[in-house]
């Protein structure tokens, strides 16, 4: 894995066909789009940030919403004006998000001759009654028949589950691990139960309503996870990303390893030239700015150097290859021993939760179960 030179793309489709519980878009669901007048909106706000950054692309991640609902001449015309604008770098990644139902497999194949050679399904579970759990339309089988498509027409296949739900047992998780597993993909994302403010399964735990995982069983499960992925070559890279060497999500890599990316469509973030960029999040709201300004940006903001070594701990600590402090210290231009509380990077060394071999920190196994409260001891925030 290498960090030079890399430039991500990241193309924002907002419109869903259905309503979900996870989603900030659920405004947005739209029977109907007018696909020629979003084409040529998404390629006006391309055209803008080819102004600003013109670095080769790694990779280019189109997401939402529901983006596999894409016509796929319109993401064949984003792909095409990207190589022209940028150029591509050897072997660019090209991922598709979708939803594992039977109406998108269907355009699987298209959007594979359209460019993409990458897709990460969102199979979520492969259980029918945790799907129903977690609001899915699709159950098993339809998720199955669309990740048996999905490894037939693309070059490189992802899919994601969820753990730690309630009353979820290590047998039956193991059990569903090694189901998941057998399938062979290059990537996996093991993501544990997590309650966000907000949300119904918040609005279900504040009334009792929903069992959340004890601590212990929550870590029980995760060394589970970590230890059957190995065994099968796909160990962990990042917290809860698992990949055979090399098949690695390079546009998510761009993000934790704090390289620039551009944010293209509503609600889309970006984050180039030491700047955050945040495109309208109301697909209304961004036309307009776009008529007005030429771009769907409502707000562009500096970001101080100190900030820069901060987001760049937080986000690099996430990986099994940890970060660089000579190269963080350089953009928070500041002197490595700035960066972190030594005090705790000595305590918990001796824990068994860090370790510093030079420059490079890294959080061990063990302790990337404890990240959240390694990161608020160890890292360095300016008063």
């Amino acid at each position: 894995m290498t960090s030079d030179g890399a430039l991500a793309l990241y193309v924002h489709w907002p419109f869903c066909v259905s309503k979900c519980p996870y989603c900030d878009f659920n405004s947005h669901v739209r029977e109907s789009v007018d696909q020629a007048q979003w084409r040529d909106a998404l390629l006006a706000d391309l055209a803008y940030e080819a102004e600003v950054q013109r670095d080769r692309l790694s990779s280019i991640f189109f997401g939402g919403g529901t983006p596999s609902l894409m016509p796929p001449q319109t993401v064949a015309a984003i792909i095409e004006a990207a190589e022209r604008h940028w150029g591509f770098g050897p072997d660019i990644e090209i991922t598709l998000e979708a939803n594992p139902s039977s109406v998108e497999a269907a355009r699987f194949a298209d959007l594979a001759a359209a460019g993409v050679n990458r897709v990460s399904l969102g199979l979520q579970s492969l259980d029918d009654k945790a799907l129903r759990f977690l609001g899915r339309a699709h159950d098993v089988t339809e998720g199955l028949a669309a990740l048996e498509t999905a490894q037939n027409v693309f070059d490189r296949v992802s899919f994601d589950l969820i753990y730690a739900l309630p009353g979820q047992s290590e047998a039956a998780w193991q059990a569903e691990l090694s189901r998941a597993l057998s399938f062979g993909t290059g990537h996996l994302s093991l993501y544990q139960l997590t309650i966000e403010p907000g949300t119904r399964f918040a609005a279900l735990a504040a009334k009792g309503d929903l069992e959340i995982a004890d601590p212990d069983h929550s870590a029980t499960l995760y060394e589970l996870t970590q230890v059957m992925a190995e065994a099968v070559g796909l160990p962990a890279y990042e917290i809860s990303n698992h990949a055979r060497p090399g098949e690695e999500s390079r546009h998510n890599l761009a993000y934790w390893r704090y390289q620039p990316y551009l944010g293209v469509g509503p609600g889309a973030h970006g984050r180039r030239a030491g700047t955050v960029t945040q495109r309208h999040k109301k697909p209304e709201n961004f036309l307009s700015g776009l008529a007005r300004n030429g771009h769907g940006i409502v707000e562009e903001t500096r970001i101080d150097p100190g900030d820069k070594g901060i987001e760049a701990l937080l986000m690099g600590l996430r990986l099994h290859e940890g970060v660089d402090l000579t190269r963080i210290a350089a953009l928070a231009e500041t002197a490595p021993e700035n960066l972190i509380d030594e005090r705790a990077l000595a305590r918990l060394s001796a824990q068994g939760l860090l370790t510093r071999e030079g420059d490079r920190l890294r959080v061990t196994r063990e302790g990337m179960l404890l990240l959240d409260r390694i990161l608020a001891e160890l890292v360095s925030v300016p008063a």
